[in-house]
Order: C-alpha cells, then sequence, then structure tokens
C-alpha cells in the first residue's frame, strides 16, 4: 500500500477526500491557468488550440451559471404573481348563490 504525504513537493498542500469547496470558480479557474502557464516547457508551450478551447468551456459554464441565478429570480417572480392573483381571486370572488 502506498502511502500520500498531505503536500505535494512543491509545498502545495494536497486537499484529502471531502475537504474544500464542491465547485470551482473564477479565480480557482485563473489560478490553475496561470499555474499551467508557469509550469510549461517554454520550447514545447501548451498549444493555443488547446488554451483558448479551455477558455470557452469556463465561459460557457460561467454563462450557464448567470443563467441558473436569472431563471431562479424569475421562477420565483412567478411564484410570488401565481400568490398575488391567488389573493385577488379570492378577495373579488362573489359568493355562490344559495338555493333555497
Amino acid at each position: 500500500m502506498t502511502t500520500i504525504n498531505p503536500t505535494a513537493g512543491n509545498g502545495v498542500r494536497v486537499l484529502q477526500q471531502g475537504e474544500g469547496n464542491k465547485a470551482l470558480g473564477q479565480a480557482d479557474f485563473l489560478k490553475l491557468m496561470t499555474a499551467q502557464l508557469r509550469q510549461q516547457d517554454p520550447f514545447n508551450p501548451l498549444d493555443n488550440t488547446q488554451m483558448v478551447a479551455q477558455m470557452a468551456q469556463f465561459s460557457s459554464v460561467a454563462g450557464i451559471g448567470e443563467i441558473n441565478v436569472s431563471l431562479k429570480s424569475i421562477a420565483e417572480q412567478i411564484g410570488q404573481q401565481t400568490s398575488l392573483l391567488a389573493d385577488i381571486r379570492a378577495a373579488t370572488a362573489t359568493p355562490a348563490p344559495v338555493i333555497p
């Protein structure tokens, strides 16, 4: 069985299972991208198409996140309007005629 040390060789702390955030944000992406650029071989740099593809993928994910926030806001507004409409209908409803 292999023992895994809690720090990598470059002094960066390695998170154990269950630690840390479940989702990465824009700041995390930029940290990873700059670390990747710092560690690449200057005589064999990262392919530009790969870099553009990674940035486009992140932009798509960020856009989807913004859409989710907007849709949640719209859903909340529709829920409030539906509740208000139900209250208006209840307040203005005419009682059914009583048949003797």
